[in-house]
């Protein structure tokens, strides 16, 4: 759909299925880190993310962490599941996209980016020339800055359903 607006949305991150990628022709997953794998600031992994992860492994789903994080906290989570990362990826910025698709010998249309944020990763996905699949935040943050976010990003959820778009 372009700019702010995702392709897709999903009520959770473990609702993406292999054959739905592959219905697009889609080889690989950059996954953002806080509130689309984990809790914000959690270094702990659901059982049910874990079997996700596992699943699309098995299908041959490439998957690569791509975050704004420091390394500090996305080098460990990372190692833990035994995925490649990009920490503090600059997203929108390409950067971080780039890096997924050096890494696996893809293109961008061969891409989706997955993540709970707007200006970040669908801007970035979108931009970029990716698959973009907004994902309902694991837990919603409670600061002011969370709330003025999603505040400011409900305009360009209201348009995906406008446009046919469905909870996935």
């Amino acid at each position: 759909m372009g700019g702010l607006t995702p392709d897709h949305i999903f009520e959770k991150t473990e609702n993406i299925t292999p054959a739905f990628l592959r219905q697009r022709g889609i080889r690989v997953l950059a996954l953002d880190v806080d509130n689309t794998l984990t809790t914000h600031g959690n270094m702990a992994v659901s059982a049910s993310m874990r079997e996700w992860i596992a699943a699309m492994q098995q299908a041959g789903i490439g998957l690569m962490i791509v975050s704004n994080n420091k390394f500090t906290r996305v080098s460990p989570l990372a190692i833990n599941l035994g995925l490649p990362y990009t920490s503090f990826a600059i997203k929108p910025l390409a950067r971080g996209f780039l890096d997924v698709c050096r890494y696996f010998g893809v293109s961008a249309k061969e891409m989706a980016v997955v993540g709970d944020q707007i200006f970040t990763d669908v801007l970035g996905g979108n931009l970029f020339g990716a698959t973009t699949i907004l994902v309902q935040p694991i837990r919603i943050e409670k600061t002011t800055y969370f709330k003025v976010k999603r505040r400011l990003e409900k305009p360009f959820v209201n348009r995906y359903y406008k446009r046919g778009g469905r909870l996935l």
